[in-house]
């Protein structure tokens, strides 16, 4: 998959793929405009969305109802190390007449996000410079 980032002025940097674009700005603080949510909010939702791919999948699957099912995800700080993560957790959250067998089953389904998967096996980064001509 290819993107392109392009800078819209002031702290505005969006990626364009495919038909989408998303949109990120920094915080008033920051530089920006505070239009749209900073790069790391993006990184951080996309975590929280995988993983409900994948619960909403295994309850599609299972004729289960996702009516009251949300995941609440919470970023903690590294104590240890500033400005870092130390552990993200994301609680499945239920309503009273979902099934209880089921609970282990909706981790182990948002535990298999992709997103997830690749800090455990992290991509190797190269990063360039490139000097291209415009028409």
């Amino acid at each position: 998959m290819e993107m392109v980032i392009d800078f819209l002025g002031g702290a505005r940097v969006d990626a364009h793929f495919g038909p989408y674009t998303v949109m990120t700005d920094q915080p008033p603080m920051g530089s920006g405009e505070g239009s749209a949510p900073t790069p790391f909010a993006v990184f951080l939702s996309s975590l929280g969305t995988c993983a409900g791919i994948y619960v909403l999948g295994f309850c599609k699957q299972r004729g289960l109802s996702t009516d009251g099912i949300r995941i609440v995800q919470r970023a903690i700080p590294d104590p240890f190390n500033r400005g870092m993560l130390g552990t993200i957790q994301l609680e499945i959250q239920v309503p009273s007449e979902f099934p209880e067998k089921y609970y282990s089953a909706l981790v182990r389904s948002a535990e298999q996000c992709a997103v997830k998967q690749h800090f455990d096996k992290p991509p190797q980064f190269e990063i360039f410079t490139k000097e291209v001509a415009f028409a």
